[in-house]
């Protein structure tokens, strides 16, 4: 019904005019047709004021913002950024001109003007109050959507910076949010977030050649990042460069008083001035890691000669000019060395590393950490007597792991390990020679980790069964916490009775990795170590023989190996 009464209305209104017209004839008979054309042509006009009439009805004053929802959240969009929302006046939409004109011509076109002036006043009166109410409501949120970073406290931007530095790296991250905005530029340049930094490929791509223009800019750069950011610098890292691996040395260490570490990794060119400057300037030094990375071997010779004295840490790939390193550490060059690891290429055919381990125990007696990777060490003295020397007693970690074939014996092992009581960490992958009996005699007491396990050689199925793998497992049955049994060819009987032992030291409760792959493990001997041990969350039964194929497999995490129990 309410629909209905506007319409009686309207009809109310055409009938009036009629009215008039029949009056203007009794005067004048032409006058009435063209009052006739008239009543004709202000049909539209009609038309007009239902149109008036509805803007006329009062409606709620929009809101400045709509609210969607989402998955789980609610999202509150502005809508300020439509400014005729609410306003008095609202522009014309493209075409309602042209359509004005092709309706009417002539003097229908004046009585359509007649008619939309008349209700401007009206309408005009209450919104444009709204309007100014409207753009003060809608200001402080248009100017705080956009630049909420900027109301963040440095601090916590640094501290967000700085765990994404520990995880990604200060370059190139540091870099790009420096350009954001000049609080983020602050934050990012604190001195902080810039003391360890890796540098790999930035302008270049591997394998291209660099144009002179290229290496300017690289050059540019990295004195503007040396000067501005390292200015504590502690730990630096160079990766895969081919060019200008001299100058970036000489520049870091003239601004990087700080520096500690250098490691030099897959680059090549590294000149001997490159060492003559840090000798020079970097007189905080004390780690040089030049693994698989091409030097001038008689400058890194001259520079532990004259500063040797503060290095602790050396890193190297063995080759036949890099050896020289190893025999001039044995001549007493780095007394206070702490660190020492030499490894090869997997690729390389040549293995065999000289050692002289005797001249070593003398020349580095401060040593904690020996590693000779994928090498076949060869002693060529060993020691005369106990009390020539101490051997290492401050070694905490050896490693000789290996993917070839090694000549490790027994007695090698005894003559680097004799005088270490506080070994916590030994690798032998790869070492088949080596026996249980032997291991047992070692004079370490709280071994955490050992690794003996059998990869990659060719007589691992051509070895007879070995046996007393129980002396290994009752000695260091309360400290191990992974152990590494990997294709060891230990008997069923052995293998049951070392378990046993592990399974009695439950009350330690330390063991939480357990490899035996490949051995001969049976269900009975594995049931005692998966049920009384709580702690462990790694078991590698793939490969085992003795197994049922639904369990041979890999179990990660307590409860997956605890479903593992319900199945022996």
């Amino acid at each position: 019904m309410e629909a209905e009464a506007p319409t009686h209305s309207e009809r109310s209104e055409d009938t009036t005019p009629s009215t008039s017209s029949t009056s203007g004839q009794g005067e004048d008979g032409p006058k009435t047709k063209k009052a006739s054309l008239k009543r004709t042509t202000s049909k539209p006009t009609n038309a007009k004021a239902k149109k008036r009439k509805k803007a006329r009805v009062s409606r709620p004053v929009p809101l400045g913002y709509t609210v969607h929802q989402g998955e789980d959240m609610l999202l509150v969009i502005s809508s300020s950024t439509s400014q005729y929302d609410g306003s008095a006046w609202t522009p014309q939409k493209k075409g309602s001109k042209k359509k004005k004109l092709t309706k009417g011509k002539g003097k229908a076109s004046q009585i359509k003007k007649k008619t939309t002036v008349r209700p401007k006043p009206k309408v005009a009166n209450n919104p444009v109050v709204k309007e100014k109410e409207d753009t003060n409501l809608f200001v402080p949120q248009k100017t705080t959507d956009h630049r909420w970073g900027q109301s963040l406290p440095e601090e916590v931007l640094v501290s967000i910076f700085q765990m994404v530095v520990v995880q990604d790296g200060a370059v190139p991250f540091l870099c790009r949010v420096g350009r954001v905005c000049r609080l983020w530029n602050a934050a990012a340049s604190s001195p902080v977030l810039w003391r360890k930094v890796t540098v790999g490929h930035c302008w270049i791509a591997p394998g291209k050649t660099q144009l002179p223009k290229t290496e300017m800019k690289i050059k540019e750069t990295f004195d503007w990042m040396a000067q501005n950011r390292f200015s504590q610098l502690r730990n630096f890292s160079l990766c895969h460069w081919k060019k200008n691996v001299t100058y970036a040395v000489e520049v870091v260490s003239q601004f990087c008083p700080h520096l500690r570490s250098l490691k030099i990794s897959y680059c090549t060119g590294l000149a001997a001035t490159a060492f003559h400057s840090l000798g020079l300037h970097s007189q905080s030094l004390q780690g040089i890691d030049l693994q698989y990375s091409e030097f001038q071997v008689e400058g890194l010779l001259e520079y532990l000669e004259n500063h040797g004295s503060q290095i602790k840490q050396i890193l190297f790939t063995h080759g036949i000019k890099n050896d020289r390193l190893l025999s001039a550490i044995t001549k007493g060059s780095c007394p206070d060395l702490e660190l020492l690891e030499v490894n090869t290429k997997l690729d390389s055919k040549d293995c065999e590393l000289p050692v002289f381990i005797h001249a070593l125990q003398m020349a580095c007696p401060k040593l904690k950490t020996f590693r000779m990777l994928n090498v076949r060490p060869l002693h060529k003295t060993m020691r005369n007597s106990a009390d020539s020397t101490l051997g290492f007693p401050l070694l905490e970690e050896l490693c000789i792991a290996t993917t070839s074939y090694s000549y490790m014996t027994d007695r090698d092992l005894w003559d680097i390990l004799f005088g270490s009581t506080r070994l916590r960490v030994l690798d032998l992958r790869g070492c088949s020679r080596i026996t249980p009996s032997g291991l047992s005699s070692l004079p370490c007491l709280e071994l955490e980790c050992l690794f003996w396990g059998q990869y990659f050689c060719s007589n691992v199925g051509l070895s007879s069964p070995k046996k007393e793998l129980h002396m290994v497992t009752q000695k260091w049955s309360r400290t191990l916490q992974q152990l590494d049994i990997a294709n060891q060819l230990f008997s069923e009987e052995d293998l049951e009775i070392a378990m046993s032992h592990l399974a009695q030291a439950s009350e330690a409760d330390t063991l939480h990795s357990l490899n035996l792959s490949g051995t001969r493990i049976t269900p009975p001997a594995l049931r005692p170590v998966v049920g009384q041990t709580t702690a462990l969350s790694y078991l590698n039964l793939s490969s085992c023989r003795y197994l049922p194929r639904g369990i041979k497999r890999i179990y990660r995490g307590q409860e997956d190996i605890r479903q593992l129990l319900d199945k022996l």
